[in-house]
C-alpha cells in the first residue's frame, strides 16, 4: 500500500538514531556522518539492516546534515550523498529480505531526511528565506532522483525554516511530507512558537503528518502530545530521544533502556501518536521493544476537529471564545499621513501604527499598502517583514494585487489571514490556489461581477459559492471567513440589518464571519457611538472577527463589556484588565509616536533607538551615562523576560539590534567602544557546523560592551588556544549542537587548561549542566542570556 493509504490506520515505525550508532562503528569526532554513505557504505547499511530487523518500516536516509552549507569544502556534492544514502537503504532491504530477517511483504519506506541548515533566518539571522528554500530544493531534487519514498523534515526548532523546507518539498516533488519539531520542556521552539502554532502552520502548508523528535525523551514528550493532537487533524509522529542525556565515565549516554522505552512509547501511543520511532540514543533494541509492545494494537482515532488558527512566528489566535480584534489602521484609505509614509517606504511609521494597536488590545493586524504609484509587491513584502521583526502576532494580508499577494504569502512567517477573495470568477481562480499553497485562512467578500447585492439572500448565495469553490481547491470551510460587507446606514437604513442577517445565518451553519465595523457609520456624526453599538449587535449574532480601530475607546468598551455580559470572558478577566488598567503599557511619547531609548530597545525599534541616542547626546547626556542608564537596563529587562519565557528569541535579537543601532551612534561620534572592551574568544568546536547559538551569544556579548573574537564554526582546539593566548582572553565560549562533536569540546577544554588560565563557558542543545562539569567547563549556559550573565559576573559588570 502507498504511504498515505496507511497513515492513521496502522502504527508505522520509524528507525532510531544514526549518529550514535555510527560512533559505535568507528565514526570519529569531527567526521561528517553523511560522508560515510560514500566512504563506508557497508557500515551505514549495517545500521539500516539492524533497524529493519528490529521492525522499522520507515528508514531515514543518513542525510540529516547533508546540505550545501555543511558539505562545502568536502569534495562531495549533495547529489552524491543522497544517491549513496538511498542506495544504502535499498541494499539493506534486499539483504534483510534475502536473509529472511524481515517478511518479503512488509511495507518499507525510504524517508529522505532533511535537517536544519544550522543557520538562523532573516531578519533575526543572516540566511535569507529564498536562500533557505534553494538549499532545501537541492536536497529534495537529489532525494527524488535517488528514489526516496517520502520526505522527512525533522528536528526543526524554527517554524520559518520548516516553512522553507515544506515549500521546497511541495514545489519540487509529489512525495508525502512528514515534519517534526524539537521543543523545549515548556513546549516552545527556539523562535518562541508553541506546539499549537508550529503544528497548525505545518498542517496548513499541507504536510501529511506532523510531530515531535529529538530534544526530549518519551516522558517529556507525552506531556506535550495532547496539545499537538488537539491542534491538527493529521497523524502525529513521536520520535524521542532515549531519555535525557547524562554523563557516565566521561561519555554522553541516554538513560532510558530498550525495555523501559518500549513501555513509555506505549503510553505515547495511547495519547494519540500514530507514527513512532526514535532519535538520539535509541538503538535497534529500542525500536524492537517499541514494536513488540504495540503488536496487535491500532492507533486511536481522533474524535474532535481541530480549531482554525492564524499565527505569526511565535503566537497563534483561535476563534473559539471572544471575537478577534484585527487592527485596521495600517490601511491608507482616508489616511494621508500613512499614504505619504508608504510612498517614502517609512517602515518606522508603519511599525508605530502596529505597536499602538497592539498596546490597545488588537490580536491581529490588517496590512494594506495599496497606494497609487508604488511598487505594491515590493512594498507589501517590505511591510510584512518589518512588522514581523517587531511583533509575533498574526497579520491579515490585505491586497487585490495577485503578485503582491503571493510574494507576501511566500515570505510570511506563520499562518496569515488573507484578505481577500470574492465571487468574481477571475478572483476565485487566482486567489484560491494561493491560499491553498501557502496555507492561509481566507476572507471571502460578498460581492461578484454585479457588485454588492442589496439583500442578505443574494450575499449568502455568493458566500456559499466561495465556500464550495474553495473546497475544490482543498480549502476547508472552517478556514474561510465571510465578510458580508457592511455598508453605511447613511445611504440605506437597511444596510446594518442586511449585514447582521448574513452573520446570523452563517453563524448558525458554523461558518466564520468577519467585518470592517466602522464602514457602517461613514457620513455620520458621532461615529464611535454607531460603530460601538453595531459591533455589540454583530457579536451577539456570532461575529468571529472584527476589523476596527483599537484606539477607539467606545469600540473597546463595547467589546469588553459584551465579553463580560455574554460570559465569553470567563471571570471577567479581560474586562477587569481593560477597565482597571491592570495591563502595563510602554506608550510612545509625542505627536510622532516617539519612543525613549529604553522603550525603543525593549520594543526592538532600531530607527527609534538611533534617534533617541542622537537626542540624548544633543541634550548633553554623556555616552557612558546613556549606556549605563538607558541601554544596559533595557537589555537587562529583555534578558530577564527571556529567561522567564515571557519574551522569545526573535524579540531578544531585535532588541539587541536596536541597542546596536544606539551604540553605533555613540561610536560614530566618540570613536570605538566595544573594541576596547574585555576580550572573549567564541567558537563552535571542531566538526560542528551549526552556529545559530554562537551567533546569538556574540550579538549579546557585543551589546554589553565586550570585544568578541569570533572564530566561527568547525574550529580546531589549537586555533582556539592560540586566539585565547593572543588576545589574553579571560573567558572562552564554546558551542556544540551535535552529540558527535561533544568530544571535540572536551578535547578543546583539555588543551585550554594546559596552555592558559581562563574561564570556559559552554552551551548547545546536547549539553547539560552536569555534562559541562564532567568535561571540565567552568559554567554551562542554557541560553544566550545565561552566557551574558556569566560574563557580567566574571568581569564584575
Amino acid at each position: 500500500m502507498a504511504f498515505r493509504d496507511l497513515l492513521g490506520k496502522d502504527f508505522l515505525y520509524f528507525d532510531g538514531a544514526m549518529g550514535t550508532m555510527l560512533q559505535a562503528a568507528g565514526l570519529q569526532a569531527g567526521e561528517l556522518p553523511e560522508i560515510w554513505n560514500i566512504q563506508h557504505p557497508e557500515k551505514v547499511q549495517a545500521v539500516h539492516g539492524a533497524y529493519l530487523a528490529a521492525g522499522a518500516q520507515i528508514i531515514k536516509t543518513n542525510t540529516f546534515g547533508a546540505n550545501s552549507l555543511k558539505l562545502t569544502d568536502t569534495g562531495v556534492s549533495v547529489a552524491e550523498v543522497f544517491q549513496g544514502a538511498v542506495k544504502n537503504i535499498r541494499s539493506a532491504i534486499v539483504q534483510e529480505k534475502s536473509q529472511g530477517t524481515i517478511p518479503c511483504d512488509r511495507e518499507i519506506f525510504v524517508a529522505l531526511d532533511m535537517g536544519p541548515t544550522g543557520k538562523l533566518l532573516q531578519p533575526f539571522g543572516d540566511l535569507a528565506f529564498a536562500q533557505a528554500m534553494e538549499i532545501y530544493k537541492e536536497e529534495v531534487q537529489a532525494g527524488v532522483k535517488a528514489g526516496a519514498d517520502i520526505i522527512l523534515i525533522e528536528t526543526m526548532s524554527d517554524s520559518y525554516e520548516a516553512k522553507a523546507a515544506i515549500l521546497a518539498a511541495k514545489e519540487n516533488s509529489q512525495l508525502p511530507i512528514v515534519c517534526t519539531f524539537t521543543f523545549d520542556l515548556s513546549g516552545k521552539l527556539l523562535n518562541g512558537a508553541d506546539v499549537e502554532t508550529a503544528f497548525s502552520l505545518a498542517a496548513a502548508l499541507g504536510v501529511d503528518a506532523v510531530g515531535f523528535n529529538c530534544g526530549l525523551g518519551p516522558e517529556q514528550i507525552v506531556k506535550l502530545l495532547p496539545r499537538g493532537v488537539d491542534s491538527v487533524d493529521l497523524p502525529i509522529v513521536v520520535n524521542p530521544n532515549a531519555g535525557l542525556p547524562v554523563v557516565k565515565e566521561g561519555k554522553t549516554v541516554f538513560a532510558v533502556g530498550p525495555e523501559e522505552y518500549g513501555k513509555l512509547m506505549s503510553e505515547v501511543a495511547a495519547e494519540g501518536a500514530a507514527l513512532l520511532g526514535g532519535c538520539c540514543g535509541t538503538t535497534p533494541e529500542h525500536i524492537k521493544a517499541l514494536c513488540e509492545n504495540l503488536k496487535g494494537h491500532k492507533p486511536i482515532g481522533k474524535t474532535t476537529k481541530a480549531e482554525t488558527q492564524i499565527s505569526g512566528y511565535g503566537s497563534s489566535v483561535d476563534f473559539v471564545h471572544m471575537p478577534v480584534i484585527i487592527g485596521e489602521r495600517i490601511n491608507p484609505t482616508g489616511k494621508p499621513r500613512l499614504k505619504e509614509a508608504l510612498k517614502a517606504e517609512n517602515m518606522d511609521y508603519v511599525c508605530n501604527l502596529a505597536l499602538e494597536q497592539l498596546e490597545k488590545g488588537a490580536s491581529a493586524l490588517d496590512v494594506n499598502v495599496g497606494v497609487p504609484g508604488v511598487n505594491e509587491p515590493a512594498l507589501l513584502t517590505k511591510a510584512v517583514l518589518a512588522l514581523q521583526a517587531i511583533t509575533s502576532v498574526p497579520l491579515q494580508i490585505d491586497t487585490s494585487d495577485y503578485i503582491a499577494m503571493e510574494q507576501a504569502l511566500r515570505i510570511y512567517n506563520g499562518r496569515p489571514l488573507l484578505n481577500s477573495v470574492n465571487g468574481k470568477e477571475e478572483v476565485l481562480e487566482k486567489v484560491l490556489p494561493l491560499a491553498k499553497k501557502y496555507g492561509a485562512a481566507l476572507v471571502g467578500l460578498c460581492l461578484d461581477d454585479k457588485g454588492i447585492p442589496e439583500s442578505a439572500e443574494e450575499r449568502l448565495a455568493i458566500a456559499w459559492k466561495i465556500i464550495h469553490r474553495a473546497k475544490v481547491f482543498g480549502i476547508k470551510e472552517q478556514d474561510i471567513f465571510i465578510d458580508p460587507l457592511a455598508m453605511t446606514i447613511s445611504t440605506g437604513g437597511q444596510n446594518a440589518v442586511v449585514a447582521l442577517d448574513v452573520v446570523k445565518s452563517l453563524h448558525a451553519k458554523g461558518i466564520k464571519t468577519i467585518m470592517g465595523v466602522s464602514n457602517i457609520s461613514f457620513g455620520l456624526p458621532a461615529r464611535d457611538q454607531v460603530n460601538s453599538t453595531f459591533l455589540a449587535m454583530a457579536m451577539e449574532q456570532g461575529l468571529s472577527a472584527a476589523i476596527l480601530n483599537p484606539k477607539s475607546e467606545a469600540m473597546l468598551n463595547a467589546y469588553y463589556a459584551y465579553g463580560a455580559l455574554s460570559n465569553k470572558d470567563l471571570g471577567c478577566k479581560a474586562y477587569l484588565e481593560h477597565f482597571a488598567g491592570v495591563k502595563q503599557e510602554i506608550k510612545p511619547q509625542g505627536p510622532e509616536g516617539e519612543y525613549s531609548l529604553y522603550e525603543a530597545i525593549v520594543k526592538g525599534l532600531t530607527g527609534h533607538s538611533h534617534k533617541a541616542v542622537e537626542k540624548l547626546l544633543s541634550g548633553g547626556k554623556k555616552p557612558l551615562d546613556i549606556i549605563n542608564e538607558d541601554m544596559i537596563p533595557a537589555l537587562n529587562m529583555v534578558g530577564e523576560a527571556f529567561e522567564k519565557k515571557t519574551l522569545f528569541l526573535p524579540q531578544l535579537l531585535m532588541s539587541a539590534d536596536a541597542a546596536k543601532a544606539g551604540f553605533d551612534v555613540i561610536k560614530q561620534k566618540f570613536g570605538p567602544g566595544k573594541e576596547n572592551g574585555d576580550p572573549i574568544v567564541l567558537a563552535t568546536v571542531k566538526g560542528d557546523v551549526h552556529d545559530i547559538g554562537k551567533n546569538i551569544v556574540k550579538v549579546l556579548w557585543e551589546n554589553y560592551g565586550y570585544k568578541v573574537i569570533d572564530l566561527g564554526k568547525d574550529v580546531p582546539p589549537e586555533k582556539i588556544v592560540a586566539a585565547t593566548l593572543e588576545n589574553k582572553a579571560k573567558l572562552v565560549g564554546l558551542s556544540a549542537l551535535m552529540t558527535t562533536t561533544v568530544t571535540s569540546m572536551e578535547e578543546t577544554i583539555k588543551q585550554l587548561r594546559k596552555a592558559v588560565d581562563c574561564k570556559i563557558v559552554v552551551g548547545g542543545a546536547v549539553l547539560t549542566e552536569d555534562y559541562a562539569k564532567v568535561i571540565g567547563a567552568d559554567a554551562y549556559a542554557a541560553s544566550a542570556v545565561a552566557s551574558v550573565n556569566y560574563a557580567n559576573k566574571l568581569f564584575k559588570k
